[in-house]
């Protein structure tokens, strides 16, 4: 077992979660091979300790555009997540902003953009997939620009739903699914009472928003597929980079020559990402895809990783490997499920103080310091 505050945070949310939010947190596609290999990679990249630097005047602040962050850790965009606590997007955000990190919502989140933006001092980011409804696109980017938000992530390896077999088991999905799901809410009364009594409603705030009603948890999943368009493709995106002023973000890029192809689509910056392994089982994880790209654009591009990320060694090593800045989910969500804002903030400042470790004892002192040249030669190319 890989040891980290994530995995405190990891058991109590699932002692905490109903099974079919917990499971559907922390499962994965098919086998669950990559899921696994996405820690267990990262994990078994070796840094070298170097001793005697003068390390006193450390820091870990960077800026990606505008976007000035305590550290280069932004909450990354999860669904569903006002459903593993009370209005969890609220209690996220404002996690991240004192903090002084960015925080995106996704598309599918419970609580609406505007329910979130007055109760954080700092704009937040905003995630989107390319879907057949095209006025739902224009709609919530239109939203999103109306609430100050800047930096937009556009989430590209989606074009179909993963096989997540776990859904099924758990509840989420699969025979019986309302039946299942409301038997272990009221076996899990803390939960019960935190979110299912007082988290109300427990809708998809930013679709109900758009299509003037109620849209819960039942239709999450019909909604999304029918939703999601397989014909997506680059000029798909082209309206957008001419309407979005600000960064534009690519997320779900796995190879060099799509990292390239993002650079000359106009793109600000890239997510190195298999959805958490989430999507296609079988594919490398990210630490292994990760050199590769920076090898192809870096300097070029911004770039960002995620996928395995359990604490704040984990993100000197992805930035050892060629990374700008990483966006964390799952530990996060564990956080929250766990002990609400309180839980997340807590988790980013044990985040802190292991990068601070680990910069000391490898030498560097700013995070522009952080590079392949901190990484055992045999661990340069994964």
């Amino acid at each position: 077992m890989i040891i980290s505050a994530s995995t405190d945070y990891r058991e109590a949310a699932r002692r905490r979660l109903p099974p079919f939010l917990f499971h559907y947190i922390d499962g994965g596609a098919y086998a669950e091979h990559t899921l696994r290999r996405n820690v267990s990679d990262l994990s078994d990249v070796e840094l070298r300790q170097r001793v005697l630097k003068n390390m006193s005047d450390l820091s870990i602040n960077t800026q990606l555009w505008d976007d000035k962050l305590s550290m280069p850790v932004v909450l990354a965009p999860v669904g569903l997540s006002g459903m593993y606590a009370r209005r969890g997007e609220v209690q996220a955000a404002r996690a991240a902003a004192e903090k002084g990190i960015s925080y995106t919502m996704s598309t599918v989140s419970v609580c609406p953009i505007e329910e979130v933006t007055p109760e954080i001092d700092r704009p937040m980011w905003f995630q989107l997939y390319v879907l057949k409804d095209r006025g739902f696109m224009k709609n919530v980017l239109d939203r999103a620009v109306a609430a100050g938000v800047k930096t937009l992530v556009f989430t590209v390896d989606m074009p179909v739903p993963g096989a997540r077999y776990r859904d099924a088991h758990s509840g989420m999905s699969g025979p019986n699914a309302e039946l299942r799901r409301y038997w272990q809410s009221v076996t899990h009364p803390r939960w019960a009472f935190d979110v299912g009594l007082n988290g109300k409603p427990h809708d998809l705030g930013n679709v109900s928003k758009y299509l003037g009603k109620p849209t819960g948890l039942a239709d999450y999943i019909g909604w999304l597929g029918a939703n999601f368009d397989q014909s997506i493709s680059w000029k798909d995106l082209e309206w957008i980079r001419e309407f979005w002023k600000g960064p534009m973000i690519i997320k779900g890029i796995l190879d060099p020559d799509d990292a390239k192809d993002a650079v000359t689509f106009g793109a600000d910056g890239i997510v190195v990402s298999n959805h958490g392994g989430r999507q296609l089982d079988g594919v490398l994880s990210s630490a292994r895809a990760l050199p590769a790209i920076a090898d192809a654009v870096k300097g070029d591009i911004k770039i960002l990783a995620d996928s395995g990320i359990r604490s704040g060694l984990d993100v000197v090593r992805m930035l050892a490997l060629g990374a700008d800045a990483v966006m964390i989910g799952r530990a996060f969500v564990y956080a929250l499920a766990t002990a609400g804002e309180e839980g997340v903030l807590n988790l980013l400042n044990l985040f802190e103080k292991e990068m601070r470790v680990a910069m000391t004892l490898t030498g560097a002192k700013s995070i522009s310091d952080i590079s392949s040249d901190l990484l055992v030669k045999a661990m340069r190319q994964l």
